[in-house]
């Protein structure tokens, strides 16, 4: 049993505006801007945001929005080439910043006015009644960085460094002095059709610097994140991770001069990349000074290490981090129908990992660096989804955030270019994005080309989200597992998760069938809760989420359900 009165259910919409919009169905691989084609920002106009709104989402995440590096040439526009021998994919991976001052001129119609057709998105953005995330990468930054949109008066990184120094905490980059940097063998950028005078398995680094993933080589591998450089907090890596945070590192408070232009611009909340790769104490400075200075500014962490998520949000001041390894690892192991999987595992989560932050973990089934659900690669089949999707979205008062595509059943099918295919949607190459596009309708955002299937899936995802969005018992209260109460009824099996959440004007239990057939079960709620809540005889039960009606004549004997296969009800009563 948990209590968490706040409202923390933030409803997020993930979308790569390079992708969202784009119509072109080509999808070359590695192909060109002109070839593939490419989303802008003023795409994304009114009805678009007017139907995300109606999904019931309150946020919306503009991933890939800051300049990053790319093989696309926009010189014309003043804008210096990059070294496609450092950049991976022609698009380029909008982790690898280029200028943390300047938009992406990919997703411009007017090159020259792309900071202003940001500012109109965001604007328009907030007319639509949603707030706005945009990515914060703080751990690297891309080979080819410098700042010619910076502000006056502010340093560029590395600009005042002492390259002869492997480490000084006044430098902001790592380095490894008397050695050139080694473009990985084998790399051939934008495959054998894309050339360009750059291309030619060198780049002019001397002396090299650290690679983003943590590698202290001139050499790094074609594994590694060797598009990237990283970024020194004033962590010496080479002597036991030595901390030097007294005075401040420069790149500190470079660090925040970013964040509060773009905060200025009005953007609402920053999901910070790779968290756990930059110190605690850096993260315990920016976040309070940020907030102090934009209040009801939103801090979201990528985080990984379940040990640690406690530090992150009492320390680190997150308000909110993933949770990936532990609540989604858990529901694709179910939804994959894995050997060995079990819904006690999302017991273990909630129970253990995230105890007493639930309220602070967001919740997804999908983004861009995890397997579309509808790939063969993780369910093949959208609607498998379901009960996990249920789960994720209705176990605690914590965000819940979905893919754009995900409510259509995007299969990710085939290899764009730089990612082999393996069930991701690209965020390297110029690509459109099939079964959105469906939804897409040539700009037309009414879903003119979907199946009646995907209709139907949207409609779920829909009425999901709505009424988590607008329930209280799901939006903001308590929370009360089932498991032990129904693990020796008949019909119980380790493939059904059931729990109640509630306040005092609300109730709704939560019954997930993850078995891939039809189950039956006499859902009894424990004595104990059945006296907190003051029920006894009859009580009839609406499924929030196609209206079914339900009833038991006596409480204490429990309720009599048949769950189909792969599904789930909310059922108020």
């Amino acid at each position: 049993m948990e209590q968490t009165p706040t409202d923390h259910k933030l409803i997020i919409y993930q979308l790569l505006p390079r992708l969202f919009g784009n119509a072109k169905t080509l999808n070359k691989t590695y192909g060109s801007i002109e070839e593939n084609g490419v989303g802008k920002f003023n795409d994304i106009n009114d009805k678009a945001l007017q139907e995300i709104k109606n999904m019931g989402f309150t946020h919306v995440w503009y991933t890939g929005v800051i300049e990053h590096a790319t093989m696309t040439d926009y010189s014309q526009f003043g804008i210096k080439p990059d070294d496609p021998d450092v950049v991976k994919g022609r698009a380029g991976s909008p982790y690898a910043i280029k200028d943390y001052y300047d938009i992406d001129p990919d997703l411009a119609v007017d090159v020259k006015n792309r900071l202003g057709e940001f500012e109109a998105l965001i604007n328009r953005t907030h007319a639509n009644g949603l707030k706005v995330i945009m990515d914060f990468v703080p751990n690297h930054v891309a080979r080819t960085y410098a700042s010619d949109a910076k502000p006056a008066g502010i340093r560029d990184f590395g600009q005042d460094d002492d390259k002869s120094k492997a480490f000084d905490p006044k430098n902001d980059f790592y380095y490894i002095p008397g050695q050139a940097f080694v473009v990985p063998p084998g790399y051939n950028p934008g495959a054998d059709h894309f050339e360009s005078p750059l291309k030619d398995g060198r780049f002019d680094e001397n002396p090299a610097k650290a690679t983003g993933n943590d590698v202290f080589s001139a050499k790094p591998s074609i594994a590694d994140w060797f598009e990237t450089i990283k970024l020194n907090y004033g962590v010496d890596y080479r002597n036991n991770r030595a901390p030097h945070f007294d005075p401040i590192p420069p790149l500190w408070n470079k660090m925040h001069d970013i964040l509060n232009y773009w905060s200025g611009k009005g953007i609402d909340a920053f999901r910070c990349d790779m968290v756990e790769m930059v110190p605690f104490e850096f993260w315990g400075w920016i976040i309070p000074k940020m907030k102090a200075e934009h209040p009801g500014l939103i801090f979201i962490g990528e985080a990984y290490d379940r040990k640690l998520y406690n530090k992150y949000i009492t320390t680190g001041n997150f308000d909110y981090l993933y949770d990936k390894v532990g609540l989604y690892d858990a529901i694709k192991s179910l939804t994959r129908d894995e050997p060995g999987a079990t819904t006690w595992e999302i017991n273990r989560v909630w129970n253990q990992d995230t105890g007493g932050i639930d309220q602070h973990m967001l919740r997804f089934m999908e983004n861009h660096d995890e397997q579309r659900i509808a790939s063969p690669y993780f369910a093949n089949d959208p609607w498998l989804a379901a009960p996990g999707m249920i789960v994720t979205a209705a176990l605690s008062t914590g965000p819940v955030m979905v893919y754009f595509g995900q409510e259509v059943g995007e299969r990710a099918l085939g290899s764009a270019g730089f990612c082999p295919d393996e069930g991701r949607t690209t965020i390297f190459d110029y690509h459109g994005v099939p079964e959105h596009q469906k939804w897409l309708n040539n700009g037309l955002f009414d879903g003119g080309q979907l199946s009646d299937s995907q209709k139907k899936l949207r409609i779920f995802y829909s009425t999901l989200l709505n009424t988590v969005h607008n329930n209280e018992a799901l939006s903001r209260g308590n929370f009360w597992e089932l498991m032990l109460a129904n693990e020796h009824q008949k019909g119980f099996d380790q493939h059904l998760y059931i729990f109640l959440r509630y306040t005092d004007k609300q109730r709704i239990l939560v019954i997930t069938n993850f078995n891939r057939s039809e189950r039956g079960i006499q859902v009894k709620l424990p004595d104990d809760l059945l006296k907190q809540l003051n029920l006894s005889g009859k009580i009839e039960f609406a499924d929030l989420l196609n209206g079914n009606k339900y009833s038991t004549d006596n409480i204490a004997d429990g309720i009599n359900i048949t769950l189909p296969a792969s599904s789930g009800m909310l059922l108020e009563f």
